[in-house]
């Protein structure tokens, strides 16, 4: 009985936490983000503050979940974040993974799906904050100006975050990568910061619906990795063959972590 009432608990407080993110969305469109662009007239500026905005919001989201019961969770590594320039590349096990990203990067840059940049919840936020709109795609091929944005973001100091499997993993977990993230590495000449991030029981995969809660408290884990240098992929290779090598050696690297191997 306790365990039906606790699921059944977690289930109205997971609606509560999409309907508080949809509504926290519509206000700041509707309020916060008009009134930062009569106040601060500056672009640059106004885009850092929309951007610190984001994150604290963030910040308060995944912590008011964790205090209505719908998850735990953890950070490690969280102080390789503390840098500027930084090409944070994760998997995308869950609905959430960007929030939880968004809401520990400071100056964080994202690439937007086309569709965002109109959706009432959230078009207020992405355009505030100037993020990159992907307009085509990035896919698996060039990219072409998707990639040159990425980099003039990450030339500007901001940390890109970007998800190398461009949608959630599929049920059963096989990631599958495309080559639009190894092409900003290869192409900028730039690091990779990997982030792992675990779902204990899983939730939130791709096609599964919000309602459908776990039969325990999900714990989320969060673990920032050492740096991946591009220079032994880049070396004596053309672009698009370091691009692919990378992708591989990524594709086989996130793979293990997500798995638990070294």
């Amino acid at each position: 009985m306790v365990e039906t009432l606790e699921r059944a608990w977690r289930v109205v407080a997971t609606g509560v936490s999409f309907a508080l993110f949809g509504l926290g969305g519509l206000l700041m469109r509707l309020a916060v983000f008009p009134l930062l662009h009569l106040l601060v007239w500056r672009r640059e500026r106004r885009v850092t503050t929309a951007r610190t905005i984001i994150r604290l919001a963030f910040r308060a989201y995944v912590d008011v979940m964790r205090a209505l019961g719908v998850l735990r969770y953890e950070v490690r590594g969280l102080e390789k974040l503390e840098r500027r320039g930084l090409l944070i590349l994760a998997n995308h096990p869950t609905l959430i993974d960007t929030v939880f990203l968004m809401a520990f990067v400071r100056n964080a840059d994202c690439i937007v799906k086309g569709a965002l940049w109109n959706n009432p919840f959230t078009r207020g936020p992405v355009r505030a904050a100037g993020y990159i709109s992907n307009g085509g795609g990035a896919g698996d091929g060039d990219g072409g100006d998707l990639v040159k944005d990425c980099i003039a973001s990450l030339e500007r100091g901001n940390n890109l975050i970007v998800f190398p499997e461009g949608t959630r993993t599929p049920a059963g977990g096989a990631i599958s990568l495309k080559r639009g993230a190894a092409n900003v590495a290869v192409r900028g000449a730039r690091a990779i910061t990997p982030v792992v991030i675990r779902c204990d029981p899983p939730t939130l995969g791709k096609g599964e619906k919000w309602w459908r809660v776990p039969p325990r408290r999900v714990r989320f884990s969060l673990e920032v990795q050492d740096d991946v240098t591009v220079e032994p992929f880049i070396h004596g290779s053309s672009d698009v063959m370091a691009a692919r090598r990378l992708t591989e050696f990524l594709q086989n690297y996130f793979t293990g972590k997500y798995q638990g191997h070294a």
